[in-house]
């Protein structure tokens, strides 16, 4: 397949067009016309997963975190960004990256099945199209009420992790559940507002978790990694159904910290 072809297949999935305005999805270095036969996928484009997308001869990589946020003046050896950039051209890969657009369209949804969450709906309402509106995370409900201490067991067995932080008494009942995988600390206030008995997101700071059980929400803390690294194993399942001709790599990845 070309390269502009395995594109047309992912905004089929997540347009471009619903990534928020500060994001910076899409194609980020390559040639549209260029044959794709092996594809790497990856939460992030760290050194391992360049050096690992070369080992296995891969001609693109497609990430959920963009390398490139900000505009760039020059590309060098001098910044990490730039040494990536440079051995990706050097070895012919081509990388794209899906973000904001990946949360609007799927992440949440796939987060909520993990939980087996119903009538869910969207937590921070982005935009409305052809009468359904897209956003970021989701709400919904627990099969059966559970103490906020099982509901911590509940997230570390259905997402794979040693630990989650919670802000909250763990003998809280829990029946509605916002998720917000990735940093959710700026659905706090949507997550009260709708009713939910808990969050269920990453990145949150001292003040943030107290001011929100203050208000009546309790944290589950799964960690920036913990609920997104769902991203690489649904995009190796979809893109092994829609893009058949393609061999599909994730290599092996694990949260950036250690807590020892």
């Amino acid at each position: 397949m070309r390269l502009r072809e395995v594109i047309a297949g992912l905004n089929e999935l997540a347009p471009e067009g619903y990534q928020e305005s500060w994001d910076n999805s899409g194609l980020q270095i390559g040639d549209l016309d260029s044959e794709i036969h092996n594809v790497c996928i990856a939460l992030d484009l760290d050194d391992a997963v360049v050096e690992e997308a070369i080992a296995h001869n891969a001609d693109l990589i497609v990430t959920h975190h963009p390398l490139i946020f900000s505009p760039l003046k020059r590309i060098t050896t001098e910044d990490f960004i730039g040494k990536r950039l440079l051995k990706l051209a050097r070895a012919g890969i081509s990388y794209y990256a899906m973000h904001t657009n990946f949360d609007i369209a799927k992440m949440a949804d796939l987060a909520a099945d993990r939980l087996q969450l119903k009538d869910v709906s969207v937590l921070d309402v982005c935009f409305t199209k052809d009468e359904k509106e897209f956003g970021i995370g989701c709400i919904g409900a627990l099969q059966s009420s559970l103490s906020l201490a099982e509901l911590a067991g509940l997230v570390k067995e259905s997402f794979g992790l040693e630990s989650v932080r919670i802000f909250g008494e763990t003998d809280t009942k829990i029946h509605t559940i916002a998720i917000c995988p990735g940093s959710g600390k700026s659905t706090i206030s949507s997550a009260i507002s709708k009713g939910a008995d808990v969050l269920v997101t990453g990145d949150i700071d001292h003040h943030n978790g107290i001011d929100a059980v203050a208000q009546g929400l309790a944290i589950i803390d799964a960690g920036h990694y913990g609920l997104e690294h769902i991203f690489t194993e649904y995009m190796k399942e979809y893109m092994e159904q829609h893009m058949g001709v393609l061999k599909i790599h994730v290599p092996q990845t694990r949260e950036v910290f250690r807590v020892i």
